[in-house]
């Protein structure tokens, strides 16, 4: 069993789930709808199988994972989906409190995870204009012209670095 490469709808019989269909094929299991025992991944290197019917594989067959890392990929670049990125610990459950200058006026109190979301929605558009810019028929040096005001803008930005549990999520200004 291990040798052959089932294809879906390729039809087995295992020793203790019974008949079956392969559904899906991954790179080192197969995911096979049984009969009484609905869907269960079976490694491929599994040699208890017994092939009823084998379905030839097509050699330029989509796995599911190519699908949904293609998927990802594309949701990444045209939405405003946004990766999920932590606050830090010290700030969860924490408020921004702004106290106006003018007397007699109320203070305005935000959430710390309002206020951190909102960072993280202007670091990823500021990521997603980025890209616009570099895919644009911009001349280079136009291009090179706005990619330093993006930069200047990430620099502004750094004081909300404490607000990130992860150093990597960061904003980046110029480094010198």
């Amino acid at each position: 069993m291990a040798e052959t490469i089932l294809g879906i709808g390729s039809r087995i019989k295992h020793p203790q789930f019974g008949k079956g269909v392969v559904i899906q094929v991954r790179s080192d299991a197969y995911e096979i709808s049984f009969i009484e025992h609905g869907i269960r991944k079976i490694l491929r290197e599994f040699e208890g199988m017994e092939t009823i019917e084998a379905v030839e594989t097509p050699s330029e067959l989509l796995t599911y994972d190519k699908i949904e890392k293609s998927l990802i990929r594309v949701l990444q670049r045209f939405s405003d989906i946004q990766e999920s990125v932590p606050l830090g610990a010290k700030w969860t459950g924490g408020k921004l409190v702004m106290y106006p200058g003018e007397p007699g006026l109320k203070e305005k109190e935000v959430p710390m995870e309002t206020f951190f979301h909102k960072i993280v929605m202007v670091r990823d558009r500021l990521r997603v204009l980025e890209q616009k810019l570099n895919a644009s028929e911009l001349t280079d040096q136009e291009k090179v012209e706005m990619q330093q005001y993006i930069t200047k803008v990430y620099g502004s930005l750094t004081t909300f670095n404490v607000l990130f549990k992860n150093k990597d999520d960061q904003f980046a200004g110029e480094r010198s």
